[in-house]
């Protein structure tokens, strides 16, 4: 079995540190290739002395605090990845020749450049901030499709999504039916969806009487009822502003209007996501 070569953009986050348990667990299928992070420079030299990745990436300025917290960690003697930084570098990790799959974990419009870097590249593209897909989806399907690039959303939501549709689907490009397929015949989108649901918990103020929200506290809304998730979209989640971006990004991924996106509270959080086929059928 071939060994897949693993970037980790936004290693220092919560996807990231995600990722690297699940590679930790298969060390015979994936391997750390290059890891990036903002300003957690203590963290990121960590994870780039248990992982060994060949390239990490920093943010400008940050390359001597890097070095330095690397040096403190390792022994002298010990390999010294590259190091790159800002845009650029994440663009140039993101294209690598030596990068197999690239996990898009950087939150919000900072991802957008290394994202389109490696769609262009033709990477299997594993998109956890959803802010890419907002800005440019279209886009950026559209360079998929011209790639040749795989592009799989990390989010649970559009995760399971993608679980429940045929697998025929799983051999294109996101939001690229097949041009000869019978899947798509008599349905009025790709694979005789009907309609798809995405749920929402609520966050922590769902049951929060509307005279009180006033008085809540950053803290408070960051404070996710199920979930251990970062703080922008931890926020995203309280005001409900991160289920319309994903309603947009469900759009984009599976060729669907927004007329055949459903949003659900679901507190409880176990069902992420349920597809309703034109035959009526559900899959959750």
């Amino acid at each position: 079995m071939m060994i897949t070569n693993v970037a980790i953009l936004g290693a220092t986050g919560s996807v990231g540190g995600a990722t690297l348990d699940v590679i930790a667990r298969h060390p015979e299928r994936f391997r750390v290739w290059a890891v990036t992070g903002h300003h957690q420079v203590g963290k990121l030299a960590d994870i780039a002395r248990v992982h060994q990745p060949e390239v990490v990436g920093v943010t400008i300025g940050q390359e001597a605090a890097f070095e330095s917290c690397y040096g403190h960690r390792c022994a002298e003697h010990s390999r010294r990845p590259e190091v790159v930084s800002g845009t650029a570098g994440l663009e140039a990790i993101a294209a690598c020749p030596e990068v197999d799959t690239v996990v898009a974990a950087i939150a919000g419009a900072a991802g957008l450049p290394s994202v389109a870097s490696a769609i262009g590249a033709g990477k299997r593209v594993l998109i956890a901030n959803k802010e890419p897909l907002v800005m440019m989806g279209g886009h950026l399907m559209s360079a998929a499709a011209e790639a040749g690039a795989l592009v799989l959303p990390v989010d649970s939501e559009h995760n399971a999504i993608f679980q429940c549709l045929p697998t025929a689907y799983r051999n294109t490009v996101m939001g690229q039916p097949p041009q000869e397929s019978n899947d798509t015949a008599g349905g009025r989108y790709p694979w005789n969806v009907a309609a798809v649901t995405l749920t929402a918990s609520g966050g922590p103020f769902l049951n929060t009487p509307i005279e009180m929200l006033a008085e809540v506290t950053p803290t408070q809304a960051a404070k996710h009822p199920n979930w251990s998730m970062g703080r922008k979209i931890s926020i995203d989640s309280a005001t409900m502003m991160n289920k319309a971006l994903e309603l947009i990004e469900a759009c984009v991924c599976f060729s669907l209007p927004p007329s055949a996106v459903r949003i659900l509270i679901h507190p409880q959080s176990i069902v992420h996501s349920l597809v309703e086929f034109d035959d009526k059928s559900v899959l959750a």
